[in-house]
């Protein structure tokens, strides 16, 4: 049989016709896929610039409640910024009765914010060595780590070179792998506490190591530190009780219990006594009946020890300045969240940080 010049031609021009349908298929295909994606990159990028703004506004938002509510010669959980009710004043005839936090509307989009009174926990860059050891040592940290903790913390913060007899400095982190420089200089984050000799994570973050080996048989805490071969256990972390940023003095409104026991001098029946007393009638924090203190010298009323207050109150305040604040800015399916530092110093708070979470 002979198969014809013609009939291969056409045949073989079939195939180049199928190909090329394919190949314009495919890259038509690929353009649509492209021309999606960068048109979803559009709305992103708007949604971005969207976002940015709405969590702004939040912020502001948070700026003109601190100012209001910056007023008041005391600062507690009952109060706006802290999603309580308010007090006094706020409630009545005031441009924040009936606010709310949440789910603020602006343009497209809605704003959430959440506002944390940083002297509500203890600033480590203005810590001396008894406040530090009253930590570590509510903290149940072992014997042997209270001191290299305190020395350590206190050597990189300082200026100088020189180190304390369980510290460390430069020359020691230089031998580290990775080696670094010790910052002699004030922490602009809690997390360098992780790089600091002598801390670790279950430290800095509360509860134990969940690598380490388990005892052979059950172990018992006996006092101080941990048994012999007993992984440490922490009841809170670093993190729960420090801030790098504060106007120095403890909130007796705001500090929760595990920052209030960490205080030289304090003991539990002075913690539950300041607790009970700033709560009010109905026992519960945050709500209309809080008797917050508007003195340090309203300790002895609340039934703390005399002989105690001297100690205590140099650590003390019953007004918080320092506010951070966490903006959730939405439009429909996109979100993001905005993170500020506020300083109430002043009729006009200022803002003095503000970045993308």
């Amino acid at each position: 049989m002979t198969i014809s010049p013609s009939k291969t031609n056409r045949g073989f021009a079939v195939i180049v016709a199928l190909v090329a349908v394919t190949v314009l298929t495919l890259l038509a295909g690929a353009f649509a896929y492209s021309m999606k994606i960068e048109t979803r990159l559009a709305a992103n990028s708007n949604n971005d610039e969207r976002l940015l703004w709405i969590g702004r506004a939040g912020v502001e938002r948070a700026r003109w409640i601190l100012a209001l509510e910056g007023q008041q010669p005391f600062s507690c959980k009952a109060q706006i910024w802290a999603g309580g009710p308010g007090m006094g004043p706020e409630t009545n005839n005031s441009a924040l009765a009936g606010i709310s936090l949440d789910n603020y509307e602006v343009g497209e989009g809605t704003v959430t914010i959440k506002i944390t009174e940083l002297e509500s926990k203890i600033n480590i860059n203005r810590a001396d060595t008894p406040l530090l050891q009253a930590v570590l040592t509510a903290q149940g940290a072992d014997a042997g780590d209270i001191s290299v903790v305190s020395d350590s913390i206190l050597d990189w913060l300082d200026p100088d070179d020189g180190t304390r007899p369980a510290g460390a400095e430069s020359d020691y982190y230089q031998g580290l792998n990775p080696p670094y420089y010790a910052k002699n200089a004030p922490m602009d984050d809690i997390s360098e506490l992780l790089l600091i000799k002598g801390v670790t994570l279950p430290m800095f973050k509360g509860g134990s190591d969940p690598n380490a080996p388990a005892p052979a048989f059950q172990q018992h805490r006996l006092g101080f530190g941990n048994t012999p071969g007993q992984a440490p256990s922490y009841p809170f972390g670093l993190a729960d009780i420090f801030t790098s940023f504060s106007g120095g003095l403890v909130n007796l409104n705001t500090a929760d219990s595990k920052v209030l026991s960490a205080l030289p001098g304090m003991d539990n029946a002075t913690v539950e006594n300041i607790l009970k007393f700033r709560a009010g009638p109905d026992g519960a924090e945050g709500t209309a009946d809080d008797t917050p203190f508007t003195s340090v010298n309203q300790l002895a009323m609340a039934g703390v020890n005399s002989q105690a207050i001297p100690q205590i109150s140099r650590y003390l305040t019953t007004r918080g300045d320092t506010y951070e604040v966490h903006a959730t800015a939405e439009i429909g399916d996109y979100k993001r969240e905005f993170v500020a530092v506020i300083i109430r110093n002043g009729p006009e708070p200022i803002i003095v940080r503000f970045y993308w979470k």
